[in-house]
């Protein structure tokens, strides 16, 4: 998972994050799973996309299933982070949200449509799997 943080909602901040996601995990053969929105079905996003070699894939509007995993990683935010915590400065939120993600969420938060692996368990696991012959 990439982010980035901002005071707006527009392409930029999406092609920030899938930019940190590229640097962070390098990912290869990726579907990468966006809602409609303006931001996600913009050229940049699009374009950054393709240049990584990355498919993009969006549901039907209005289905639940569609953001049923990202719903899910937002009200655990939600409860575990913004609900127990105020900062002085967008910096320090930014530092908050960064080492809520990338040192609790991603290393040791279990997933059950992972089989009860964390995110960086399955991306590890995954990255080493042989291919099928």
């Amino acid at each position: 998972m990439g982010w980035s943080i901002a005071d707006h909602m527009r392409s930029e901040l999406v092609v920030d994050a899938l930019q940190m996601a590229r640097w962070q995990r390098q990912p290869v053969a990726t579907i990468v799973r966006a809602d409609r929105g303006a931001q996600y079905t913009s050229w940049m996003f699009g374009h950054r996309l393709r240049e990584a070699g990355l498919l993009g894939s969006m549901g039907r509007v209005a289905s639940s299933q569609d953001n049923a995993a990202m719903e899910s990683f937002w009200s655990v935010m939600q409860r575990k982070l913004f609900d127990q915590h105020s900062w002085a400065s967008r910096t320090q939120l930014a530092s908050a949200i960064f080492e809520w993600i990338e040192g609790w969420y991603n290393p040791r938060r279990r997933h059950t449509s992972l089989g009860m692996l964390s995110p960086h368990e399955f991306e590890t696991l995954a990255a080493t799997a042989q291919p099928a012959a």
